[in-house]
């Protein structure tokens, strides 16, 4: 195949492709591929340009038995590693014959496969912990605490809570999940803003109350009506208050403020910004952008013996998601920590 016609014909195959001749040279290769090999490798040998055991084992074998074949084929873009599925074929030509190789990139189903396997890992991680107390806890009262009643009372309570933290963890894994699930469909009720904020104050008053932290407010008095799920955003926020009185510490102020604007810059059009503010110690920047992944702490110890799942905010992303909103996290160490939630306005409803 002359040159000028294997140019045009590798320029039009959608993935890396390269053609390598029985002299074992390479004849052509298109733009994607001189981008994953290196430029220049026309008319140099495939081992200088390929340098991957396997693939190059199978290069071979296809040039000597003309059978297809298929490998893997590790690289990195200077991001992340990346693989690709490398298939080789046998082409027949009227000047030259030989393997035509195309590179199919599945980084993605990598990524999603790797994050399935470190769920269901952590997921293992979080019941294995409060199961190995509860069946140790009732190994015990079944033997040397079976007469024991103080010692039985105590283990009682221990497996109480640990029993509550596997209760927890079940409801926001369900949670997630069904979040997950409707994060492409855009709910279609109308929710009032105020009225959805003074209801949270309401809920999370006896957990404000009994923690000694005083709420300031800073809510409109108009109606602010958005398109919206109102059980979801209502979860929303309480886990945003709740967060701020676990972590923000006693005796201080929690600062819940909903303001509006009339074209925000994140979303470029009329929006609500809710944002609780605490006093806690602060979170450090190399932290935040990791927040929002499932079962991500920035202290283990102190999560769990707050009763953290490590889910809420991620189940805080996704539901702003759904409602095509925003989720930032400010935080400066010392100086404590806002977690903001825009949200789009119903502009074609009065009032707003």
């Amino acid at each position: 195949m002359a040159q000028t016609g294997i140019d045009p014909l590798l320029a039009a195959i959608p993935l890396p492709a390269v053609l390598i001749g029985r002299g074992e040279r390479i004849l052509g290769a298109n733009a994607r591929a001189l981008a994953l090999l290196g430029p220049g490798i026309t008319g140099r040998h495939f081992i200088t340009a390929i340098r991957q055991p396997t693939v190059l084992d199978m290069i071979e074998a296809s040039l000597r038995d003309r059978q297809s074949r298929e490998a893997r084929y590790l690289s990195s873009d200077g991001a992340q590693d990346t693989t690709y599925i490398v298939t080789c074929s046998y082409v027949e030509a009227p000047i030259d014959a030989g393997v035509l190789v195309c590179f199919e990139d599945i980084t993605h189903v990598e990524l999603v496969g790797q994050m399935r396997r470190d769920f269901v890992a952590n997921v293992s991680h979080e019941l294995r912990t409060p199961l190995t107390a509860l069946l140790g806890f009732i190994e015990t009262l079944r033997g040397p605490a079976r007469d024991d009643r103080p010692a039985s009372d105590r283990f009682l309570e221990t497996m109480h809570v640990e029993a509550t933290r596997m209760e927890r963890l079940v409801k926001d894994l369900l949670s997630l999940n069904r979040v997950e699930a409707q994060e492409r469909n855009r709910p279609t009720d109308r929710v009032d803003v105020s009225a959805l904020l003074t209801s949270v104050v309401d809920a999370t008053g006896p957990i404000i109350r009994g923690a000694g932290v005083q709420l300031q407010l800073d809510l409109p008095d108009t109606r602010l009506l958005l398109p919206g799920d109102e059980d979801q955003l209502r979860q929303v926020f309480i886990n945003l208050i709740e967060n701020a009185v676990k972590y923000g510490g006693p005796d201080k102020v929690i600062v819940l403020q909903a303001q509006r604007d009339d074209v925000h810059p994140a979303l470029r059009v009329p929006s609500v910004t809710v944002s609780v503010t605490d006093e806690g110690p602060g979170i450090e920047e190399v932290h935040i952008p990791r927040l929002t992944e499932r079962f991500y702490r920035v202290d283990n110890h102190r999560s769990r013996e707050m009763g953290g799942t490590g889910l809420g905010l991620a189940i805080v992303k996704h539901i702003v998601n759904r409602h095509r909103g925003r989720f930032r996290i400010d935080s400066v160490l010392g100086q404590g920590s806002r977690f903001s939630v825009i949200l789009p306005l119903d502009t074609g409803f009065p009032g707003t």
